[in-house]
């Protein structure tokens, strides 16, 4: 599996050095949680971070929109070096449009769901999109508390994916990822795992918190 470290559990003075240490001890791409304050109760990132950590490392920046409306929001954050995009379908009225904006730039586009939102909600956005995230906790804070029964989605889209060849996105799960949960989601058959607070707690170093993750998958 890939991990993805969340740079919204990191120390917001020192972000760029918070990336380095996830690069140096393996990490496959780095999570960057944009949050408008509207559709999620809470306030993040914008394009001028990505923009500086682009700069800071050559992992992958997935830019994960917790916004209202994120179509005005694309060409911003692809402009700052976002390789990949995502977008809620639960934050917009026009979420094919917003793909296709993502499409008409370098990035790539993904589709997230929200706990109470149905895999069958997003069944025909599935061939348009490069990624899906399922949210196993309610979005907008860091620490959450995971909620075990939306790894069923897991199994739901794998099954998909399986039974139609031209369908190619990767499956990702964000929230309340440790390594005491880890494992499960590996077995569901995710391919990436977002994790925050189990890379960025204060108990040990970032390097040893990613190597634990690697050794309970």
């Amino acid at each position: 599996m890939q991990i993805a470290p969340s740079i919204l559990s990191a120390d917001f003075g020192n972000l760029t050095q918070a990336v380095r240490d996830a690069e140096q001890a393996g990490a496959d791409r780095i999570h960057i949680d944009v949050m408008d304050g509207q559709f999620v109760p809470n306030l993040s990132f914008g394009p001028q971070i990505v923009e500086v950590l682009r700069r800071e490392t050559d992992l992958p920046l997935e830019v994960h929109l917790m916004v209202e409306h994120p179509e005005n929001w694309v060409k911003p954050f692809a402009a700052a070096g976002a390789d990949m995009i995502m977008v809620h379908v639960e934050s917009t009225p026009h979420i094919h449009r917003a793909l296709s904006l993502i499409h008409e730039t370098t990035a790539k586009a993904g589709v997230v769901i929200n706990p109470g939102t149905p895999v069958s909600t997003i069944s025909f956005l599935l061939p348009s999109v490069e990624q899906v995230l399922v949210m196993t906790v309610d979005p907008g804070f860091s620490g959450q508390h995971f909620i075990p029964d939306n790894l069923e989605k897991v199994d739901d889209l794998v099954t998909i994916r399986d039974r139609d060849d031209s369908l190619n996105y990767t499956i990702e799960v964000d929230g309340g990822v440790n390594v005491d949960r880890v494992h499960s989601v590996a077995n569901r058959g995710a391919d990436i795992y977002v994790a925050g607070s189990a890379v960025y707690n204060d108990e040990a170093d970032v390097a040893t918190n990613i190597k634990r993750l690697r050794d309970a998958e």
